[in-house]
């Protein structure tokens, strides 16, 4: 073998082991693309993806598409080639592994959240359409978590609401956070404190004796958090696939929710899409990988599309055959989509930019 072909074999080698490395080794990078949509008057294995009980519901028309961003998965790996790849692609992103999962965090943990997000989205979804839909809603403090190592461990359970407080025989009615956590610091140190719950729609009293805190030994504590919770006459269920999690959907949960609760036919037979998280007020807020949900629309027949107003600025250029409309909040969705049924009406509405 002479010198030159000896050069060139071992470059050739070289350069399959580099090309292999490259191809293989996995950079820290994912992928955002266009994923799926969901129908919610569809339905799944033949039950209604939503279902509402104890209240008045209405036929609909059309198709109300939640979507989706198609992401590189926890426990997967990008690898450069595909990264650069996807860069080219239209309707897609490639972003720092750091900016999507934190590190370290365990794949089972991330869904976990995921699901759990979806679920605090579905909630708060239904206050937000009950309350559009003038049911009435009752607003009060409730348990969000409980200290395993503090007193109310096992007895105060997340998702009790506390109706009253009593201490030495003084009732004390808790209709807020700030109420609650009063009474507990007026109660003192080692002081039985009675909790009127309302727990699973069902009424008990469980009681839980106070202790200091580390940091203050005259301060009296039971171990809990306290968020917001709601009471409200009808049920209202989801039938979504549990594959898909986040927050993002909460808009188009309670605009299809509300829809089925009103007379009206607010989506009249249109095929709307659309993105945002929902507040039980009805505020609309941003999310992330509007591109891609709004690919996705496009792609499986949208020509609305409903998005948070601060995420305008990340549109860029929208496909001339679907309409943008940014809202701040459900109520302006509703009437967003009553004014484009009427042409004249709809010129009155401002997109992006």
């Amino acid at each position: 073998m002479t010198k030159q072909t000896w050069t060139a074999t071992v470059s050739a080698v070289l350069f399959v082991v580099l090309a292999a490395i490259i191809a293989l080794v996995p950079v820290p990078y994912v992928t955002w693309s266009p994923g799926e949509t969901h129908d919610l008057f569809g339905k799944v294995d033949g039950k209604d993806v939503i279902t509402v009980m104890g209240a008045p519901t209405y036929p609909t028309s059309g198709r109300v598409l939640m979507t989706t961003v198609a992401v590189t998965a926890p426990g997967s790996s990008l690898s450069l080639p595909e990264a650069f790849f996807a860069y080219w692609l239209p309707a897609r992103e490639v972003l720092p592994r750091a900016a999507v999962y934190r590190e370290g965090e365990d794949p089972t943990d991330i869904n976990q959240g995921e699901s759990q997000l979806m679920t605090d989205s579905q909630s708060e979804a239904v206050v937000a359409a009950l309350r559009q839909s003038s049911i009435p809603v009752t607003s009060g403090p409730m348990v969000e978590s409980v200290t395993a190592s503090g007193p109310a461990n096992d007895i105060l359970k997340p998702g009790d609401l506390i109706v009253s407080v009593t201490v030495k025989n003084r009732e004390t009615a808790t209709t807020t956070i700030p109420d609650v956590q009063r009474a507990i610091s007026d109660a003192g140190v080692g002081i039985p404190v009675d909790f009127a719950v309302l727990r699973d729609g069902v009424s008990t009293v469980v009681t839980v004796t106070t202790r200091a805190t580390t940091a203050n030994p005259d301060k009296p504590v039971v171990g809990i958090t306290l968020t917001t919770g709601y009471t409200y006459t009808p049920s209202v269920t989801f039938a979504v696939d549990p594959a898909v999690g986040g927050s993002s959907a909460g808009l188009m949960f309670a605009l299809a929710t509300t829809d089925k609760l009103t007379s009206g036919d607010l989506v009249a037979g249109r095929v709307i899409a659309g993105t945002g998280t929902i507040a039980a007020d009805g505020t609309v807020g941003a999310i992330g990988g509007v591109q891609e949900k709004i690919a996705g629309a496009v792609r499986d027949g949208a020509t609305i599309f409903l998005l948070p107003r601060k995420n305008c600025v990340d549109v860029g250029k929208p496909p001339a055959s679907i309409r943008l409309v940014p809202v701040d909040s459900l109520s302006e969705a509703v009437d967003a989509l009553d004014k484009l049924r009427d042409p004249q009406a709809s010129n009155s509405l401002a997109g992006c930019g």
